[in-house]
């Protein structure tokens, strides 16, 4: 083991691969600090917590059965010609899930359901878990495979799973903070995961969109967003001066 972390490239691998990890993972942050929103203030730094460490779990339960997470990529059944592996299932469910729970909370978010009353229908603490754990087990899948196709070596992909989970542990609460104290950086949330919902139904159908298309989108209109509030901070700020 020791011997392992000794060799420069592995290091390098593990750098690369914690980083990779990382990005993965924004959008499995995001759908958790959305969810957490839903509950009474005191439950949702445990469900973020809770919801963090079964994607950790998860990821750790497929590395350890890499062999069968291999047999995934294999046909399982046969549709109009298309063969759909256990993989590309997966995929599929959890890109129409993510379609319509995007679909539903721009809706709300828009039409101003959830400030209509005075007290808010707030959803129960195992109904929030219990989408997050479906999610979980996608972004999870997705994550392994990921560092499966970039790494040999098993330390180092626990490893760099471990700090990434530590790290977007540590992230969660200021990111899902923010993202509810602004309305517009939450459409944008959302927006994020129609796009990763709409990417996982063409992985499930055999067309591989490259993430870096979607990180650069949804960095590019956060980079707009973030000129947007310092411009509304400035324009705040010279009205209160002037009063």
């Amino acid at each position: 083991m020791l011997e392992l972390f000794s060799d420069p490239q592995v290091w390098a691998s593990l750098l690369t691969l914690t980083a990779l990890e990382i990005v993965l993972g924004i959008d499995n942050i995001i759908f958790i600090s959305i969810m957490a929103a839903k509950l009474p203030v005191h439950q949702q730094q445990k469900a973020r917590q809770l919801g963090l460490a079964l994607a950790l779990v998860m990821r750790l339960a497929l590395l350890a059965s890499i062999s069968w997470v291999a047999t995934l990529t294999e046909p399982l059944i046969t549709v109009l010609g298309m063969g759909f592996s256990g993989r590309d299932l997966i995929l599929l469910g959890g890109g129409l899930f993510l379609l319509a729970k995007g679909t539903i909370e721009i809706h709300n978010t828009v039409e101003g359901h959830e400030e209509d009353s005075a007290a808010p229908k707030l959803a129960s603490f195992g109904a929030v878990v219990g989408q997050i754990i479906v999610l979980d087990i996608v972004f999870s899948l997705d994550s392994v495979i990921t560092a499966v196709g970039m790494s040999n070596d098993l330390p180092v992909m626990v490893t760099a799973v471990v700090i990434a989970m530590a790290v977007m542990l540590f992230a969660a609460r200021p990111v899902g903070d923010f993202v509810n104290r602004h309305v517009t950086v939450k459409m944008l949330a959302l927006s994020f995961l129609l796009l990763v919902g709409v990417a996982l139904i063409a992985d499930g159908f055999g067309f591989h969109i490259p993430k870096g298309y979607l990180y650069f989108a949804i960095a590019f209109s956060t980079l707009v967003e973030a000129l947007n509030l310092m411009a509304a901070a400035r324009r705040k700020r010279k009205k209160a001066e002037a009063h």
